[in-house]
């Protein structure tokens, strides 16, 4: 559900590695094949799956690797993954349909489409309008709330997320800043469900899939009906590959929920590339060219990527898209990334090609799809081999390891003061946040212990770090998500208070633990 995106990191490799003077243009299918081979070893990944469309056709689609280290099977071409992010796209193109269809407009008030809707506050939530739910400009902060669902298995419902963004605190002025949200998206998800009497999924699935042959992609994991040709998300953090559990659905998909293939996806990126054409002939039309205009439009700035190799000169985000310049030519995009599964779709209108990656395997998946696209991409532009491989292996690694070298200083301070007498009962609690509900401390086998009561696996053991911080070690280990927990004393001695933030700088920022504000709710 998260976007990965590019480092400006580009910019300075652009300074210091010597480019290479050769150019080459499109990459054959064999090239593509020793390119998306040489990374799957380099970057540690089980599968990946690589389409490229080109004016009209799909000229390689194909997989590599296996969908699991347990089974072995190998990817192919139809092998499903969880495209995450990549599922926005999908949202705003149902919203679209739905501005054809005269049931909405884009400047439609959302309160008055979910009258129980409330932002932080009044003017916000007056005025907010569908592509205010789009656009990543509502003034709060990064992945706000995101803890709601991150871990899955939680049971938060459409009510506790309608209500929980009056007590999100803003980070700027409403549409002024561009700062990624997934939960806005859940509420365009209701919003479809509302105004057009289906849920999200059964939209998705009949006005989108349906008519682009998108036989077999789906729009939650509850809706596969066949699970043989499912690549499942794999972490190699331990060094070795483990096998993750598939991310269980959330309210509804519309940020982040479809699992697809290259195959299905190239039908999606052919009907973009042609301005929602569609069919044999391109004889059918799923969106009009002035709402492919709406969802290709700048909606939020961002800062540009100042890399001198690709002289962009724009970039913001549209409705579900990344945009960006690139040699002068318009580049759409978008990441996606849950729990072991990362992806990358990129369309080049004014080329007319598209590519998409999909990837089974964290972290190294996010340095695939990256080297993968931008090396195809690169060769339509015209640019020579960059060795996009080499450059974000290297960069990746290094993230990795001052990641790894913060944390592990912080879990040797934890051992040395092991020894260090805390007195147990000045901590033990009930603490309420608002919008996350209760989390309790408590002694669990002579240890303090803390757990979330409506996400059962934020549940693990706090370890004095120093002064009245603990550092938490989740039971939950799919994702780095350790946490501090910072305590506020009365003047007893007596905790009334914990704030949280991730241990680990390569945190996601999907686990907003920061965001929390938990006040003791029993008394002593």
């Amino acid at each position: 559900m998260k976007p990965i995106k590019s480092n400006p990191f580009t910019l300075s490799l652009c300074l210091f590695f010597v480019l290479n003077i050769s150019v080459f243009a499109q990459l054959s299918s064999v090239q593509v094949d020793s390119l998306v081979n040489d990374a799957l070893d380099k970057f540690k990944v089980a599968g990946v799956a690589v389409a490229i469309v080109k004016d009209g056709k799909i000229i390689h689609e194909k997989g590599y690797g296996v969908t699991s280290k347990k089974t072995n099977i190998a990817v192919n071409e139809h092998t499903n993954f969880a495209i995450a992010s990549n599922s926005k796209a999908f949202t705003t193109t149902a919203l679209a349909l739905l501005v054809e269809d005269g049931i909405i407009k884009w400047t439609d008030k959302v309160k008055d489409h979910i009258p129980e809707f409330k932002m932080y506050n009044a003017y916000v939530t007056e005025n907010f309008n569908i592509q205010d739910l789009l656009t990543h400009r509502s003034g709060l902060g990064l992945g706000v709330g995101d803890l709601m669902f991150f871990p899955d298995g939680s049971d938060f419902t459409i009510e506790d997320l309608l209500s929980s963004f009056q007590y999100f605190k803003p980070v700027s002025a409403f549409r002024t800043q561009f700062d990624y949200d997934n939960l806005l998206y859940i509420v365009a998800g209701e919003l479809i469900a509302r105004v057009s009497g289906v849920t999200w999924e059964a939209f998705i699935s009949e006005r989108i899939f349906k008519p682009l042959q998108m036989d077999n992609s789906y729009a939650g994991l509850s809706l596969i009906t066949d699970s043989g040709n499912l690549a499942l998300p794999h972490n190699t953090a331990s060094g070795d590959f483990v096998v993750l559990p598939n991310f269980q659905d959330m309210i509804n998909g519309a940020a982040g929920g479809i699992y697809s293939n290259v195959n299905d996806i190239s039908q999606w990126m052919l009907m973009h590339l042609n301005q929602g054409k569609y069919g044999h002939s391109l004889e059918s039309q799923l969106f009009s060219v002035e709402n492919q205009y709406e969802m290709w439009k700048i909606h939020t700035t961002t800062d540009v990527n100042r890399n001198p190799r690709y002289n962009s000169h724009f970039a913001g985000y549209g409705l579900g898209w990344d945009l960006t310049d690139k040699k002068g030519n318009m580049i759409v995009s978008h990441t996606g990334g849950l729990p072991g599964m990362l992806s990358r779709t990129v369309l080049v209108p004014d080329l007319n090609v598209g590519i998409v990656v999909l990837t089974n395997t964290e972290p190294g998946g996010a340095g695939l799809f990256l080297a993968v696209s931008r090396t195809i991409i690169d060769g339509y532009l015209g640019l020579d081999d960059f060795e996009w491989s080499n450059k974000f292996y290297e960069y990746f690694k290094a993230r990795e390891s001052d990641g790894d070298q913060v944390t592990k200083e912080v879990w040797e301070t934890v051992e040395t003061n092991k020894k260090v007498k805390i007195n147990q009962s000045d901590y033990i609690g009930v603490y309420k946040d608002n919008w996350f509900g209760i989390m309790e401390v408590f002694n669990k086998n002579g240890k303090l212990w803390i757990k979330s009561h409506r996400s059962p696996k934020l549940h693990g053991e706090m370890q004095f770090y120093k002064a009245n911080t603990f550092a938490v070690k989740w039971e939950y280990q799919d994702m780095n998500a350790d946490a501090f927990a910072m305590f506020s004393l009365d003047e007893n001695g007596k905790a009334q208070h914990i704030k949280m933030k991730g241990i680990s700088p390569n945190i996601d920022f999907s686990f907003d633990f920061h965001d929390l504000d938990l006040k003791r709710v029993t008394k002593d």
